[in-house]
């Protein structure tokens, strides 16, 4: 005769946790890990705050951290869908030399007449470079030729070209002023600035640079709207979730992440409408970056393209037309690259043989940094925002500190392989 008891109750720190705290530590964990990047992000900057004596913050550096990182993250945007697929593209840095070395030879050498005007010439330029990844993507989709491969045959092409197109070792320009706005120049204040403190005049009856608080106010107006429209929308995706029936985090724990980060966003606005304004090149990668949420999280493209990262054969039989869809990734990657080439040119004032020259590993590390997966089907946009910011800060804080530029490629290769064994980590775990 046998009797069956009762399991004895489990005990430890897993079962003593109340099925309503075990959500909250279930919301916090996850937090913690979607927000961890930021939190890295600013940990980074107060560190380089420190050891820059307060120069990391100042208005004039941040503006400039924008200027010189920007073409960096347009082309991670590409590069992200790219990884997400299952690829890589090596030929980025070379194709953005290429396209900013040929925007210069149609602006300032050849005689095109009207169509040497800098709008048309970057219109030629970015339609070029959808041709390029085009003509590489072709080769990875149709014929199954290894992205690696087909993109480092790209990469030594179109160094070759850029180098040939200028002649070898020589510059060209100066490139037209309103092109080089675009990575330069600053939207206009169309509000008029507000003095909070008028700047001090010295007796040579110069304004002292840094002194005084002159607001950019249309700069102002544009943050204050952006932290609306994140708090609106934030609340609005909480709101449907729960309508929904899905689990939404604890307010509390909204409240306080929605709170920290429209306080980092106002105190950034701040700090450019301090300056000149909003960088122009920070719209347009403000748009970039808005359109290509959207597109990675709303479409069925965006879909598709995770679904064929993850599981290729599986993407296949759903009937995903996998080689279109990597033709479509590589095409939009040369779009962007060519945009970064735009980028670099307009922001040094002329095409040198040497412009994104190596650009190519900060946009992958920057992708890998932001939390993609290098086995593809894994990777977020705003991830890869905030790791390449990660890698602008740190190239920016090490040049003010002073730190050697070979220490500089140790420290960033030390960044990306610890991302990577990070990544392999988790999966592993899971």
């Amino acid at each position: 005769m046998t009797t069956e008891s009762s399991p004895a109750p489990q005990t430890g720190a897993a079962s003593d946790i109340k099925p309503g705290n075990r959500a909250r530590v279930s919301s916090l964990v996850n937090n913690l890990r979607d927000y961890g990047l930021l939190l890295a992000l600013i940990a980074v900057m107060l560190v380089f705050q420190y050891f820059t004596n307060g120069t990391m913050f100042k208005p004039l550096n941040l503006s400039n951290l924008v200027q010189q990182n920007s073409f960096i993250i347009v082309m991670a945007l590409g590069m992200l869908l790219v990884i997400i697929a299952g690829h890589i593209d090596l030929s980025v840095g070379s194709v953005a030399g290429f396209t900013g070395a040929l925007a210069a030879m149609m602006m300032v050498i050849w005689p095109l007449g009207p169509l040497s005007n800098p709008l048309v010439v970057s219109l030629v330029c970015l339609v070029i470079g959808g041709i390029i990844g085009g003509a590489q993507g072709y080769w990875i989709a149709y014929h199954k030729i290894p992205s690696f491969i087909v993109t480092l045959a790209g990469m030594l092409i179109f160094r070759g070209l850029c180098q040939a197109l200028l002649g070898g070792g020589s510059s060209v320009g100066p490139l037209p002023d309103p092109f080089k706005a675009l990575s330069s120049g600053f939207i206009p204040d169309l509000i008029g600035p507000l003095t909070l403190v008028p700047p001090i005049v010295n007796a040579a009856g110069k304004t002292v640079q840094g002194s005084g608080i002159v607001l950019h106010m249309t700069t102002i107006v544009i943050g204050i709207a952006a932290v609306l429209a994140y708090v609106w929308f934030g609340l609005a995706s909480r709101r449907t979730r729960e309508r929904r029936g899905h689990h939404a985090e604890p307010f509390g724990l909204f409240a306080v992440k929605t709170f920290v980060v429209a306080a980092l966003a106002l105190f950034l606005f701040f700090q450019f409408a301090n300056y000149k304004g909003l960088p122009i090149v920070l719209v347009v990668m403000s748009l970039l970056i808005g359109f290509f949420m959207f597109v990675t999280k709303k479409t069925t493209i965006g879909r598709r393209v995770y679904a064929m990262g993850g599981n290729i054969k599986a993407a296949q039989l759903s009937g995903i037309k996998t080689e279109r869809l990597t033709l479509l990734v590589f095409v939009n990657m040369g779009v962007l690259s060519a945009l970064g080439g735009l980028i670099i040119a307009a922001r040094q004032g002329q095409a040198v043989p040497a412009a994104g020259l190596g650009s190519e590993l900060d946009v992958i590390a920057a992708v890998f940094i932001g939390g993609a997966s290098a086995m593809g089907g894994v990777g977020q946009v705003v991830g890869t925002v905030v790791g390449g910011f990660i890698m602008g800060v740190m190239n920016n804080g090490m040049s003010i500190v002073g730190v050697n530029i070979d220490w500089q490629q140790v420290v960033k290769g030390l960044v990306l392989l610890g991302a990577v064994v990070f990544d392999v980590y988790n999966k592993n775990k899971g």
